[in-house]
């Protein structure tokens, strides 16, 4: 074996060992959902400079906004840290109600900002605000505690789609009324995710998706700028000083660049070249100022952040943290991957940013309060919970105070389903109450569970997504009380 083979071989099995760490899951988050809000930070302060100093006379305008943003989605993200699951779960449908209610008053006129035709925006004193972010992560949220309620309670397939499949539908009507199809796309891809990591049968899931794709092509060719970005997808070599500029321009941004980049701050697109080149199409800027190996590290990132996002759903325990971070993960990589697709001309422009890079304020903090959820689903990873009650904060944890994450136990009932139950027949309530004069802990499951030959042809899918898929050691982690 040659040295260079040592070596590579010694730094694989360190990295694997640091991997198997407790905390490995959290401190990844923690990582990735920085370095990306540091470079896109650093690419909006490029892309955005002569523009802003052509409109406003200070280059740092649209960066200042940005920074701010990061600064509020920095607390958000601790904050995240701290909401108790119970809680989070409990908030989960007011939450929800109330971003439904800010959509709705966004389209009422003197409300709702109207910006370039569209009105997206609530003002909030010198903060503008985009309920259609908000809603995103609420029905990330509250979808998750919902499908977890109803399949503990073995709910039929109805009562698994109602209220969701409506409330989502509504969701995504009130934002094609601002009109935002690129966020409805988002909002679809989430409700997607909630039946597919919910144990939705293929067939109705295939029904489903296959009713949005058209639902989204008729929306996409009902408006004159919609299809007409599907007509420049389809005839790219038509009007390049028209429909087709702002790709053709993204595609001469990125081969500019080469392998090395030209340099940061050396783009030759920003000079009023590239239209948003500090928003929707930024992942051209870096393109070009960083180069292939710049486009790769963005990549890199989003690639681990699947990994982690995916990592954390299987190790934990809790049917409500595996479907939420395995949805939260597949929202944000899927609209990464819509942003890229569309810089480097593989899909239509559909004006959906790139998470935590992109300029965008609303975006930015919401995406963070998001991950700040993702990092605190990763220190309830059974593991995590072990080394953190017996003391083995680190320095992160211990410099933040972050408190201890809850034990999740499996007993007859959820004191987070409380809220949930409300409205159901007396039957039911009884059939899932707790034992009289104890309460149940967090995130309890009933004792009753179906057997093989009752979970039908629901699939591995709904298995793996309730089950864990490990063996459990310590008898905290298998929820018993001490």
């Amino acid at each position: 074996m040659t040295e260079s083979a040592r070596r590579k071989r010694t730094a694989a099995t360190r990295f694997g060992a640091w991997l198997a760490r407790p905390l490995a899951s959290f401190h990844l988050v923690v990582t990735i959902a920085t370095l990306l809000t540091v470079l896109g930070l650093v690419m909006v302060l490029s892309a955005s400079s002569v523009e802003a100093y052509a409109d406003g006379g200070s280059a740092y305008s649209l960066f200042i906004q940005q920074a701010m943003f990061a600064a509020i989605g920095t607390v958000l993200f601790y904050l995240a840290l701290c909401i108790p699951l119970r809680r989070l779960r409990q908030w989960s449908f007011p939450l929800f109600a109330l971003s439904v209610l800010a959509l709705l008053l966004v389209l009422i006129p003197g409300i709702g900002s109207e910006v370039q035709g569209a009105r997206r925006w609530l003002m909030l004193g010198p903060v503008s605000v985009q309920p259609s972010e908000i809603v995103k992560v609420t029905l990330v949220v509250w979808g998750a505690h919902l499908l977890v309620s109803r399949r503990s309670e073995h709910a039929s397939l109805k009562d698994m789609l109602v209220p969701l499949v409506p409330a989502g539908l509504l969701v995504c009507l009130l934002v094609v009324l601002q009109p935002n199809l690129s966020t409805t796309i988002a909002l679809g891809v989430v409700l997607a995710a909630l039946l597919w990591f919910g144990g939705l049968p293929v067939r109705l899931f295939v029904t489903i998706a296959l009713s949005g794709a058209i639902a989204a092509g008729v929306l996409a060719l009902s408006a004159g700028y919609r299809s007409d970005r599907m007509r420049a997808f389809f005839n790219p070599g038509d009007d390049p000083q028209g429909i087709n500029y702002q790709a053709r321009q993204a595609l001469y941004s990125l081969a500019d660049g080469g392998i090395w980049g030209r340099g940061l701050g050396q783009s030759r697109a920003k000079w009023s070249y590239l239209p948003n080149s500090h928003n929707d199409f930024i992942f051209a800027i870096i393109g070009e100022e960083l180069g292939y190996l710049g486009c790769a590290l963005v990549l890199g990132l989003f690639a681990l952040f699947v990994y982690t996002g995916l990592r954390i759903a299987a190790r934990s325990v809790d049917p409500f943290l595996r479907l939420l971070t395995a949805t939260a993960t597949t929202w944000i990589t899927a609209q990464a991957l819509i942003n890229i697709g569309y810089v480097v001309g593989l899909l239509p422009v559909t004006g959906l940013q790139l998470p935590l890079v992109s300029a965008g304020g609303s975006s930015l903090a919401i995406t963070l309060f998001m991950f700040g959820i993702i990092a605190n689903a990763a220190r309830h990873e059974p593991e995590a919970v072990a080394a953190l009650h017996a003391g083995q904060d680190g320095r992160f944890s211990r410099l933040l105070r972050l408190p201890k994450p809850e034990v999740y136990a499996v007993g007859r009932a959820s004191a987070a389903r409380g809220t949930a139950q409300r409205g159901r027949s007396p039957v039911a309530r009884r059939s899932s109450a707790l034992p009289p004069g104890g309460r149940a802990p967090y995130g309890a499951e009933p004792a009753r569970r179906r057997s093989p030959e009752s979970r039908g042809t629901s699939s591995a899918r709904a298995t793996r997504a309730w089950e864990p898929s490990y063996p459990v050691n310590h008898a905290r982690e298998r929820g018993r009380s001490r």
